[in-house]
């Protein structure tokens, strides 16, 4: 889809939708309702059947030497790339129609001419609740939260090789016994498998997944980096997750389904992937921790190989003006540390992130300047290690 016809698509949505407003029986145009809210623009009717939400969001990010994660031994090599770059550039249409709990979202974007997410939200109980259409499958923490909402500049290492990504389906979905010692949220998905953008399957083999979260204190945490609301009550969260897909595929990402390194071109059924996560978070008084396990296993059915992969991240940050009176409120000190092993076979074989983060906040996640200091580290079988530093700095702002 081309920037031209996505701009098309958006507009004759946004229009459609304020046509629908409008002719309803018990509203006229003139009284339509229009605020500035926390996301963006809302367009709403008196009796709240019909709600319109349209937001734009942009990232602006310098990095140095280069900006994307090394992937193999020769990025550490190539040539330096110094970026300057519109990062992200979004457009976000959201809301409900005929009922409230009848809630539909877009999103689309414009700097790569990609639609990212359409579904459709039927969300009259808080127990049970359905999607469908295309989204970030409800996976793992670090790649549902997005991107204007993250404690770093952008994910970790592990998140390419473990994330789901972006798929089509249905998910089941909700909340049971809140506010209890048995507060849990789930989620159940039969997808596609074949990536965004995707609109047929290669065979008969569909994706499952599963994720159960406990919420541990009876209160259930919001999937956004950094505790900008500084919780005046522990709030943590305990999930597991798992999924299992047969594809050409061993990884996915917003471009769609990949291969791993190592792996050749995928033909249809190629590949059976399962893989499974131990997720943790918790915030408290400015203080936020996640953190997650990731185990996968590729089996090739062409080649008749089958290998496994291991990762896992810590992430913490802090607002230390809760405790040093010259440490200004709008400033949290973030880190991770991240470990990949990308063959459990080869023993001495690791790929390594650490980094650090200064965030200023001018208004929460809709306005904020980030800079981070990361450091790579790879070591392979026959003991090469090579190291890099990278600096990043980026301005994330939402209207």
């Amino acid at each position: 889809m081309s920037i031209k016809t996505g701009f098309l698509f958006l507009f004759i949505s946004f229009c459609f939708t304020y046509h629908v407003i409008a002719q309803t029986d018990s509203i006229t145009s003139n009284n339509i309702n229009i605020e500035y809210t926390d996301k963006g623009f809302a367009f709403s009717t008196p009796d709240n059947k019909y709600l319109l939400h349209v937001e734009s969001r942009f990232q602006f990010r310098f990095a140095t030497p280069n900006d994307q994660n090394p992937l193999n031994y020769n990025d550490f090599f190539e040539g330096h790339k110094t970026t300057f770059k519109i990062n992200r550039a979004r457009l976000k249409i959201g809301g409900h129609a005929y009922k409230p709990w009848l809630k539909y979202y877009f999103e689309y974007e414009l700097s790569q001419g990609n639609l990212l997410d359409f579904r459709i939200m039927i969300e009259r109980w808080e127990f049970f609740k359905i999607k469908v259409g295309q989204w970030k499958t409800y996976y793992n923490r670090e790649r549902v939260i997005s991107s204007g909402k993250q404690q770093m500049v952008d994910r970790s290492i592990i998140n390419r090789p473990f994330t789901l990504d972006r798929q089509q389906g249905i998910e089941f979905y909700g909340r049971v016994f809140p506010g209890s010692l048995a507060d849990f949220t789930y989620h159940l998905s039969i997808l596609t498998g074949a990536g965004r953008g995707s609109t047929t399957n290669d065979d008969n083999h569909l994706m499952y997944v599963g994720r159960l979260q406990w919420n541990m204190f009876g209160r259930e945490l919001g999937m956004t980096g950094s505790d900008l609301s500084f919780h005046k009550k522990p709030t943590g969260l305990i999930a597991l997750a798992a999924a299992t897909n047969r594809s050409p595929y061993t990884r996915f990402s917003q471009a769609g389904g990949g291969e791993l390194t190592g792996f050749e071109e995928g033909i249809p059924g190629q590949y059976r992937v399962n893989q499974a996560l131990l997720e943790t978070a918790f915030k408290y008084k400015g203080f936020s921790w996640q953190n997650e396990f990731h185990v996968k296993t590729v089996k090739d059915y062409v080649n008749l190989q089958t290998r496994n992969l291991r990762g896992y991240y810590f992430q913490a940050g802090y607002f230390f003006s809760n405790i040093l009176d010259f440490v200004p409120e709008p400033l949290e000190l973030a880190g991770i540390y991240t470990n990949y092993q990308p063959d459990l076979e080869l023993s001495h074989n690791y790929e390594r992130e650490i980094g650090m983060a200064l965030n200023w906040f001018f208004s929460g996640h809709r306005n904020k300047l980030t800079m981070e200091f990361t450091h790579f580290k790879f070591l392979s079988s026959n003991f090469q290690d090579p190291k890099e530093w990278r600096f990043r700095v980026q301005w994330d702002i939402s209207f």
